[in-house]
């Protein structure tokens, strides 16, 4: 038998509509009231009272219907409203089921997408990013960003329960059921999107341009004609800012302040810059072609976050060697040219105010704490013995922070650890130098400017006061909030920094022979015997040295390799792979041999007397890291090439490393970064 429901009222209207029966109820008392008081009145309140009932039970009876009726016309003809306003709304409204189809569309939504009256598609065919795992699986709203056609769009979707809808139905079973619809909402963003986009492009960019060489290039020059190379130089920065809707305002004889839109300075770094190698063509008898360095700052929240940015990029331009750009902005930092060989300074000046400041800030300092990077070599450890000596010379405790010594730096650093001359603690773990830090302690990095590969990162945040001595190129990753920052790319080492410092800082530096050894080793080992990267300041340096008890007999005997050592070198040299008939690469099998790495570089460095190899890369396995060395002679600049692979270096020494792959992919890795820079034009 079938259950026969009747519609029941609630809320107000049931309460209204009882408001009769309660007045009657009411009427009775008042009857009885009056019945003790006079029989006759009650009598006849007694017959309106009956009058009364028999009024409000023919309304409860008989016009309730009606008004039920009225009731259901008004709620359908209302739904209808709904459902046509919903339909004619302007905002594009569509509802989809559990699997993301769409079951139906208002008038909107189908004129915004251009469907036609029954696309039943899925919705991820009309926009591929939103599929159904991005849908929101609570009550939640989520909003995402998509395109269509050539709009641009919000689109936010709401999931909607009918389980309620599954209880009061005589179709669907409600118990286990949590279906639902996704009901979705799409916001047309172009022009606003637009109106943004093109207030980004006006908003203003800042830049510094310098002239790399400046005084070198006016020496080279008569000096009747010094003004005329001036001129044209100025003329083609001035030309080439202004093509692109910029003004450049010389603020020194060497240093220019532009400021152009966001869009030109698009331009300019899809032309890669080619102002850096336009200026190098003005020649008016001029021995040496002139060079520029750029730094941009973008996307500042600010004009002055903006220039902010420009002096740190033209830092790091700077720092890199100079002749190339580099564009800084709050999200990356990008880097244009740097093709160039770095021009090394004829003249100590900087050395020397380097010194005197260095000199100043161990002054006022009670201990000295030498690191060099992980893993460190002989360069960086020679480098650490120099520091080492001048903390000694200003009466300073001084220690240097060395964890994992390497075979090949056993013997150099064992001049050290057995000698009396040297206190025990002289070489210290990082723990024992974490120890030692604190507000009165110096923090000396030598031979590295990438905080994340140094001996212990930690040191950097429990040393105030950091000096940093580097021949490396800076890269994106630098020491923050140096007191002392001497990065001179030209310099042939770490060693021969310190060396000239060394010349600086007093007259009663007295350089023990094993330090002299030491400092002279760095700069033999990072020249590969004075053949790479030397200038004449190099071979000052050297002279120096030997000046001061560096022996060379002695030197050579702590670099001699075992057997072992050798083989693997020479199968490496022997195995190696002539790609595109320029690029020699090679794996170096290192399970036999203490430092791999070592024996890797020097592979790399004999692979270079191949005739026709412009550079060389040898890969090698070493603490489940694949080691990359890569050399050049002149014609590549490797340090670029390693760059892209998370690493650096100089022009014609760099290296990385990479983690997670085989030796194999390694190489497959090198190959494919060669040819994508070819193609684009990197490399020649």
């Amino acid at each position: 038998m079938a259950t026969k429901y009747r519609v029941r009222l609630k809320g107000k209207l049931k309460t209204y509509l009882k408001v009769m029966t309660y007045i009657g109820i009411m009427l009775v008392l008042v009857n009885v009231a009056v019945f003790t008081i006079d029989a006759t009145a009650g009598l006849i309140l007694l017959a309106f009272t009956g009058f009364y009932f028999v009024a409000v039970m023919y309304l409860n009876f008989y016009n309730k219907p009606i008004i039920m009726n009225e009731l259901v016309s008004f709620a359908t003809e209302y739904g209808q409203i709904q459902k046509r306003l919903l339909k004619e709304l302007d905002l594009a409204h569509a509802v989809l089921d559990d699997s993301g189809n769409i079951i139906w569309y208002n008038t909107a939504f189908e004129k915004e997408l251009h469907l036609g009256k029954r696309f039943k598609k899925s919705f991820s065919s009309l926009f591929p990013t939103i599929s159904t795992d991005k849908f929101p699986t609570g009550t939640e709203e989520v909003a995402y960003k998509a395109d269509y056609e050539d709009s641009n769009y919000t689109v936010k979707l709401k999931r909607i329960s009918l389980h309620e809808m599954a209880v009061n139905s005589d179709i669907i079973e409600a118990e286990g059921y949590d279906g639902s619809l996704i009901a979705v909402y799409l916001y047309n963003e172009t022009a606003l999107r637009l109106a943004i986009q093109e207030v980004d492009n006006q908003s203003l960019a800042a830049g510094l341009i310098y002239i790399d060489n400046y005084e070198e290039a006016m020496d080279s020059v008569e000096e009747v004609r010094r003004s005329l190379l001036t001129a044209l130089i100025d003329r083609k920065i001035n030309k080439y800012i202004a093509s692109s809707n910029g003004i450049a305002k010389k603020i020194e004889k060497d240093k220019y302040f532009v400021v152009m839109p966001k869009k030109s300075c698009e331009t300019l770094i899809s032309q890669k810059f080619d102002i850096l190698e336009d200026v190098k063509t003005v020649n008016i008898g001029n021995e040496m072609a002139v060079t520029l360095s750029i730094g941009i700052g973008l996307d500042g929240l600010s004009y002055a976050q903006n220039y902010e940015f420009a002096r740190n990029a033209i830092d790091l331009a700077l720092g890199r060697g100079g002749d190339q750009a580099v564009v800084k902005s709050t999200k990356s930092t990008t880097y244009y040219g740097g093709k160039s060989h770095t021009i090394e300074k004829s003249t100590r000046v900087k050395a020397r105010v380097k010194a005197h400041a260095l000199r100043e800030i161990i002054s006022g300092k009670d201990t000295v704490i030498v690191m060099g990077h992980r893993l460190g070599d002989v360069d960086s450890f020679g480098a650490s013995v120099g520091i080492y000596r001048i903390a000694k010379t200003l009466e300073r405790k001084c220690h240097i922070v060395l964890n994992d010594v390497t075979t090949s730096m056993q013997p150099l650093v064992g001049l050290f650890k057995s000698n009396p001359d040297y206190e025990d603690d002289m070489i210290i773990s990082n723990q024992q130098a974490i120890d030692i830090a604190g507000n009165n302690t110096v923090l000396v990095v030598v031979d590295v400017n990438k905080p994340s590969i140094t001996e212990c990162p930690e040191l950097l945040r429990f040393c105030k006061t950091v000096v940093v001595l580097d021949h490396h190129r800076a890269g994106t990753e630098v020491i923050e909030n140096a007191t002392l920052l001497y990065v001179e790319p030209y310099a042939s080492s770490a060693c021969e920094m310190v060396s000239e410092i060394l010349q600086y800082i007093g007259d009663n530096v007295k350089i023990h022979n094993e330090e002299a050894d030491s400092l002279y080793s760095g700069m033999v080992v990072d020249t590969n015997n004075f053949m790479n990267k030397t200038g004449v300041r190099t071979f000052e340096a050297a002279a120096f040295l030997r000046r001061n008890g560096a022996d060379v007999t002695r030197v050579r005997k702590l670099f001699r390799e075992g057997a072992d050592e050798y083989k693997a070198k020479a199968d490496a040299v022997g195995q190696a792979e002539i790609y595109h008939d320029k690029y020699a690469i090679s794996v170096l099998k290192g399970e036999n041999i203490p430092s791999p790495t070592i024996a890797c570089a020097q592979a790399a460095n004999d692979l270079l007397n191949i005739k026709g190899v412009r550079a060389s890369f040898v890969c090698t396995d070493y603490q489940n890291q694949i080691y990359i060395s890569a050399r050049s002679v002149d014609e590549v600049n490797v340090q670029v090439i390693m760059e892209r692979l998370g690493g650096g270096g100089h022009m014609s020494s760099a290296g990385c490393q990479i983690e997670g792959i085989h030796v194999e992919e390694a190489v497959d890795i090198v190959k494919k970064t060669i040819d994508k820079m070819t193609e684009e034009g990197e490399l020649g």
